[in-house]
């Protein structure tokens, strides 16, 4: 393309990659035409696509600097990466938050999701309705803090900000705003028993000393001091399972990574949680990021990699900073890089944030949108363990299920698993928000009753009509399933699941079809439009929705003939759990006036 990029751009794009090199593009010579430069290229395919994996943080970089992306700034990216243009926008269109037109510096993106629209966020978008500068937002992941909205600032760090009003985001865009509030602690803040909360909250999360002497790094010592193989088999021992949704058992995984021929082998920690309801991961890396950094660091060990990347969603820009001064502190001390902890092996760290894209949270969506394609998920088989990032063996667990494995490598994998059930071991964290006396991440052994965890959040004010359970892709359930154990097979049992570990109350007087009208909106937002059984299902639903919410007959054969091919046909678990929230909600009746 012929479009220049302006000073500011440039400076933005070289601040990131480093000062161009004489070679780095193609020869120059020529015919002086503006595109001679990608005419050419040394190296062939290999240099085009070898640094392609840096287009996501170089597009960040223009973004986060002037505030949008003009064609000028693309294309000089695409010079400075190698990557056709075209396939530079493709990427760079596919995020939410990142803009290919011009925009305020300042930007608010206000949630207007299941829970933050019914604690004041549907009041802030209608106070401030008019300004280009505010945008309506699926959920921000700070649902115990509604309502929420997040913050993008040129040339300055971004902002999320919770339980404000519109007064307060239009200060954050007209001048510069007080600090937010401090966050309302953790429920369960010092309580005896928590093992993946017992640091939130009682201790500094900046400091790497006080990390050491609550116990931290001392699992990173015994995984040495046994090696790779037992710590593998005492996860497989612990019957760790995946905490992301899948509850896939972390132990198999591992072991096919570190016993596959191939290198290099990757770890992955997905920490791009999108899913409406959800928080947890946030927690754990604002309030205990150097847990994350040392339980990454045994996983990279124990199945051979040299390189984990940790892909935080965008919209935590206080966990971000919270996992990059962590990594840097545990570099510094020796506990990342080329000699971990006088072990003699390598392992490092890589941050990489998301874009605004739920379907990156799905794993193999995750690994395109770190090589630097657009975020759409692959067909699997082939599956991650034998190739997965850059076609190499990889392991993806999510943040939460991370934090497991410094327990299990100090107790041992017997020990842990003596927790919980035997098909559901140790602990689980739930996102607990909507209607309940105390909103906030709660932690409690596998096998804790539905009426019990609520009774522990100060239960609902005239009791819960429903709950919204794992999420949006997950179900709502009534008071008849409120003696329900929450572990993997108990919720299976029931038609349910665990999902994310969402447990959104909702109370009397609730308007159930605008609840389901936010979901069905979010699905059809959200698919990546890459298979049509999703792109097409996700809308016709809401179109079938919307006809029974406009007072016609409910097309309950149609709406199942839909929702039968997104499960069956779609290529990842979006399309295949788009239907389950409206399916529960039409099943409990909670559709029949639109109020509960």
């Amino acid at each position: 393309m012929s479009a220049a990029p302006t000073a500011e751009e440039r400076e933005a794009v070289d601040r990131f990659l480093g000062a161009p090199v004489a070679e780095e593009g193609a020869s120059r010579a020529g015919n002086g035409h503006p595109g001679a430069g990608l005419r050419t290229a040394p190296g062939g395919y290999r240099r085009m696509t070898g640094r392609r994996h840096l287009l996501l943080p170089a597009l960040h970089a223009v973004s986060d600097h002037v505030g949008w992306i003009s064609r000028g700034a693309l294309n000089y990216i695409c010079e400075r990466l190698i990557v056709p243009p075209a396939e530079a926008y493709g990427v760079a269109s596919f995020y939410a938050l990142l803009s290919l037109t011009e925009r305020p510096r300042r930007v608010a993106h206000v949630c207007d999701d299941v829970v933050c629209r019914r604690r004041g966020g549907a009041g802030i978008l209608a106070s401030l309705r008019g300004r280009g500068d505010v945008h309506p937002s699926p959920c921000l992941g700070q649902c115990d803090r509604a309502p929420a909205a997040f913050i993008q600032r040129a040339g300055q760090p971004d902002l999320a900000v919770t339980g404000t009003d519109s007064a307060y985001v239009e200060e954050c865009l007209d001048s510069e705003a007080p600090p937010p509030p401090a966050p309302p602690p953790l429920p369960q803040r010092g309580e005896a028993g928590l093992r993946l909360l017992r640091r939130v909250g009682t201790a500094d999360p900046r400091s790497l000393e006080d990390y050491r002497r609550t116990g931290g790094y001392a699992a990173l010592r015994r995984a040495i001091e046994i090696g790779p193989e037992r710590v593998i088999e005492e996860v497989k021992v612990s019957g760790l399972r995946g905490r992301g949704g899948a509850a896939f058992p972390a132990g198999i995984k591992w072991e096919a990574v570190a016993r596959s021929p191939g290198r290099p082998r990757y770890l992955i920690c997905n920490a791009d949680e999108s899913e409406p309801g959800t928080f947890k991961d946030r927690v754990l890396m604002e309030g205990d990021p150097f847990a994350l950094t040392e339980s990454m660091t045994i996983a990279g060990l124990a199945v051979g990699a040299e390189t984990g990347y940790l892909y935080i969603r965008a919209e935590y820009p206080l966990a971000t900073e919270r996992m990059e001064q962590a990594a840097a502190e545990a570099r510094r001390a020796g506990l990342l890089g080329e000699d971990v902890a006088e072990s003699g092996k390598t392992f490092d760290i890589e941050i990489r944030r998301g874009g605004g894209a739920y379907i990156c949270g799905e794993e193999t969506a995750l690994m395109n949108s770190i090589e630097g394609k657009r975020g759409e998920p692959r067909n699997k088989p082939p599956f991650p363990t034998a190739e997965g990032l850059f076609g190499r063996p990889t392991v993806i667990n999510n943040v939460e299920t991370l934090l497991n494995v410094p327990d299990i490598v100090l107790l041992g994998g017997r020990a842990f698993a003596a927790t919980g059930t035997p098909d559901s071991t140790g602990t689980k964290l739930f996102c607990l928000a909507g209607d309940v006396g105390r909103p906030g991440l709660y932690e409690v052994e596998f096998g804790e009753t539905l009426g019990g965890l609520l009774e522990k959040a100060g239960g609902t004010a005239g009791g819960a009509t429903a709950v919204l359970l794992g999420g949006a892709a997950g179900v709502f359930v009534g008071p008849e399933d409120f003696d329900m154990p929450l572990t993997f097979e108990g919720t299976r049992a029931r038609g349910a699941t665990l999902g994310s570990g969402v447990v959104c109350a909702f109370g009397p007087g609730t308007d159930f079809g605008d609840a389901a009208r936010r979901i069905a909106r979010f699905f059809r937002d959200e698919s990546c439009g890459q298979c049509a059984p999703c792109r097409v299902g996700t809308v016709r639903q809401e179109e079938l929705l919307e006809r029974r919410l406009a007072g016609g007959e409910w097309e309950g054969e149609l709406f199942s003939d839909v929702a039968q091919v997104m499960t069956d046909a779609s290529i990842c678990g979006l399309g295949h759990t788009a239907s389950s929230a409206i399916r529960s909600a039409t099943e409990l009746g909670l559709l029949e006036t639109g109020d509960g």
